[in-house]
């Protein structure tokens, strides 16, 4: 007896980078005292992120919290809110305090100068007691920025992994992905960043962009492949609202662009596979003799997290908390120049409470999308049950699909096929108040 044909998911929905997503987050009410909201949680492990919200331009994919150039002294500005904050936290959580991982995002974190990335280190260092020299940190850069003085300030406190958003090496594509670029600007930035000896180099690709062909495809791939890059990053190109592309193309209708972004996808997983990297993840990539320096895929977020700046988020086991969220401009300058006059940081004031179901959701996606999955002794030893018991529906159709490899029954992992519809499997197992929460979100 045959299996019917099983109608499959839209393969690009949400990329689950963090649960639930902050279109769930609301204002608290009451807003919950620093002290109180880490008052009992694990601080010998503790993850610090730092958020820069400024870029030199905006590319039209992009939906992060972010502005283009810092008129007058806004950076000044907000690196003092940013030390008052970071003060304001330090105090609020006590002794001890250990911090394992580290990493500066954005927005672009080299959108500063020197003297200001000097400023920014000592901010996670001296005030926040992050030894970053001894735990290494994480850092986003950009062609344009990724200059001799900001990356030696960077090698010389202690990175490990700087991130290069090429996106293309083609100039036409990169043009058409609003995000103007010359490729020799590119291989400049590389050769910078290779003659600081940070031991993991990581290249973004996108695919999926107007134009782009399987030939152009290979060339960006081998192009990349040229600097051997201990990690590289494929992202499919969604198009958001309120974003530069989004203008020029109803992304709901067009199930063309499914297929040529699933193909463009699989070219370019087999391309990596067959030139000496592993696959961690939908979108990640590490050579297989490269050292590793940090987790496993930084856009994992785990619970412990420390967000500082008006774009980053903090996660506790019972509570996600941030600032508010925009993608439209004149709202993120609002929200920026609301943070920088800010003199009061104890206090979460918006976010989401985490309860017991969702931290279940929250633990299997985290694990079930990456390379390694989901080890069932793990989610059984926090949570008491078993993945299958709380999620029986769920993993049922992933097994009905093909997207679970076989398994002993010890481990849940996806399939080659079920890593390349990560993007549609990880909604299925938001809640039905995430749901709500994100459908009544007000894009703004």
């Amino acid at each position: 007896m045959t299996r019917a044909r099983i109608r499959l998911p839209r393969p690009y929905q949400s990329y689950v980078y963090a649960y639930p997503h902050k279109t769930a987050y609301r204002p608290l009410a009451p807003r919950q005292p620093l002290r109180e909201v880490w008052a009992a949680e694990p601080r010998d492990a503790l993850s610090l992120y730092l958020h820069i919200p400024f870029c030199e331009i905006r590319c039209g994919f992009c939906n992060l919290f972010t502005r283009v150039g810092a008129p007058g002294d806004l950076t000044t500005r907000y690196l003092d809110a940013l030390t008052r904050q970071a003060e304001t936290v330090r105090d609020s959580l006590g002794d001890p305090l250990r911090f394992a991982t580290a990493a500066f995002g954005g927005g672009t974190p080299t959108y500063l100068d020197a003297g200001e990335l000097t400023r920014l280190c000592d901010i996670a260092e001296h005030t926040m007691g992050a030894d970053l020299r001894g735990i290494g940190f994480s850092v986003e850069t950009s062609p344009a920025t990724a200059t001799a003085d900001r990356l030696a300030v960077l090698a010389a406190r202690g990175a490990t992994r700087i991130s290069l958003g090429v996106q293309s090496f083609d100039e036409s594509e990169a043009r058409a992905a609003v995000r103007p670029q010359r490729r020799a600007e590119v291989e400049s930035a590389l050769a910078r960043i290779r003659d600081t000896g940070v031991a993991n180099l990581n290249i973004d690709l996108i695919y999926g962009i107007d134009g782009q062909t399987a030939h152009s495809w290979y060339a960006s791939l081998n192009a990349a492949l040229t600097w051997r890059p201990e990690e590289i990053y494929l992202y499919p190109l969604y198009v958001r609202p309120l974003t530069g592309l989004a203008r020029r193309r109803d992304e709901a209708a067009d199930l063309e662009w499914d297929d040529e972004r699933l193909r463009l996808y699989r070219q370019g997983r087999d391309h990596l596979l067959a030139n000496g990297y592993q696959q961690r993840s939908m979108r990640m990539f590490r050579r297989a003799d490269a050292p590793v320096t940090g987790p496993d895929d930084y856009s994992c977020q785990t619970d412990g997290m420390i967000g500082l700046g008006c774009g980053a988020r903090s996660y506790t086991r019972g509570l996600h908390y941030s600032f508010d969220y925009a993608v439209g401009v004149p709202e993120i300058r609002s929200i920026i120049d609301s943070y920088t006059a800010t003199t009061d940081f104890g206090h979460a004031i918006h976010g989401r409470v985490i309860d017991e179901e969702e931290a279940r959701r929250r633990f299997l996606l985290q694990s079930i999308l990456q390379a390694d999955g989901l080890v069932v002794a793990d989610y059984r030893a926090r949570f008491g049950t078993g993945p299958q018991q709380d999620f029986p529906a769920e993993l049922d159709r992933l097994a009905d699909r093909g997207w679970l490899a076989d398994t002993t029954g010890d481990l849940l992992r996806l399939s080659p096929d079920g890593l390349a519809y990560s993007d549609a499997i990880g909604p299925e197992f938001f809640s039905a108040a995430v749901r709500a929460a994100m459908a009544g979100y007000e894009l703004r």
